[in-house]
């Protein structure tokens, strides 16, 4: 049971704990890409969102799997050749912008929630990052396990009191019909910035034992990942277009629904979650400077680790400074056409026949 948990879940729920602090867990991100294209326009780009996110993580888990590159670095050494670095220069950016979304969402909820100061929020997302980034692979794979069930709890009990208690209006918004702009360039664009944390996932295909297994894993990935991101869409669409200009549309349904236990619940729910996401990433780098010193027959001291985890945080605290809507609005709108033409497009592609080549290569 553990092991089919291991090989079939495991990196579905990884891709979901690093996909919802900069895809989903404010609200603002659904808003900012989803519902601005209408109630109708934001689901049809929420589902082909998802479709491509379960193409994506079929084709780069069993490249994963084939190749044994489950760190970044191997990885893209392999699809892209010498051009493998242009990935890490927008990885080290993704990376900066998602931290600092993270600071600023965790601010924010400090100051908005609980009456204290926006930096101590900043400054307490950003301990227990460094907390669960030297813990290791085995405390970031069971803290992203058992927070998944802890997330999809508060998830499922805020979408059903939401439909409960505004169901004439989210009837009203969904059957509207209404669609702005492009929902098929929403779709990519959502797409491709969060892809960019894909790598993060890599650590849990070494539990892979065949295709079956990556096909699987990569197939469930897309809906595990998008599943709590359509409850929370549905449950703020009654509140268009008012809410589009929310910088946190979460505080904003809370408030509305009244309860400040509940409140208080979802923000520690929220809270866990960005430590999540911000460790994973940070980790993910900290993996790849490990392998280069294991190319070298040499072992990441644990000073290194500790002061590259540092920088990073406090360099993702500083640009925290500039604001949730802007970091989400600019940063990852322009980020994500990089990360779709240096990974989404190569992968899919020349990704497919270079696994195609290594399966013809092991039976010949």
């Amino acid at each position: 049971m553990v092991n089919a948990l291991r090989r079939f879940l495991l990196p579905g729920f990884v891709f979901q704990s690093v996909v919802i602090a900069g895809g989903y867990g404010t609200g603002r991100e659904l808003v900012e890409y989803f519902l601005s294209r209408g109630p109708l326009g934001g689901l049809l780009a929420m589902a082909l969102s998802t479709l491509l996110f379960s193409a994506v993580c079929v084709a780069s888990f069993e490249f994963a799997r084939v190749f044994r590159a489950f760190e970044y670095r191997s990885f893209f050494q392999k699809l892209l050749g010498r051009h493998w670095v242009a990935f890490e220069v927008l990885y080290i950016a993704l990376m900066m912008i998602v931290l600092a979304v993270i600071g600023a969402a965790a601010g924010s909820i400090f100051e908005e929630t609980f009456g204290l100061h926006y930096l101590a929020g900043v400054a307490a997302i950003m301990t227990l990052v460094a907390a669960l980034v030297f813990g290791g692979n085995r405390l970031i794979e069971r803290a992203f396990t058992g927070w998944s069930a802890v997330l999809y709890l508060v998830y499922a009990i805020f979408f059903v009191w939401c439909l409960a208690s505004f169901s004439t209006e989210i009837q009203a918004a969904l059957s509207s019909g209404e669609i702005e702009g492009s929902w098929v360039r929403s779709g990519f664009e959502y797409v491709g910035y969060n892809l960019g944390v894909l790598p993060v996932v890599l650590i849990t295909i070494r539990h892979a034992r065949s295709r079956r297994d990556t096909f699987v894993s990569g197939l469930l990935a897309g809906p595990i990942g998008m599943i709590p991101a359509l409850l929370f869409f549905v449950a703020i669409a009654g509140q268009y277009p008012g809410i589009v200009d929310e910088s946190l549309p979460a505080n904003r349904m809370l408030s509305l629904l009244g309860s400040r236990g509940f409140q208080i619940a979802f923000q520690v729910m929220l809270f866990g979650t960005l430590a999540e996401t911000g460790a994973g990433l940070i980790h993910a780098v900290n993996e790849r400077i490990a392998q280069g010193y294991r190319d070298r027959a040499r072992e990441l001291p644990s000073l290194t680790r500790v002061v590259a985890a540092v920088g990073m945080l406090a360099l993702g605290a500083l640009i925290a400074q500039v604001g949730l809507i802007p970091l989400i609005g600019v940063g990852y709108r322009y980020i994500s056409y990089g990360y779709l033409a240096v990974f989404v497009l190569p992968v899919l592609t020349w990704g497919l026949v270079l696994i195609g080549r290594e399966r013809r290569g092991a039976n010949g």
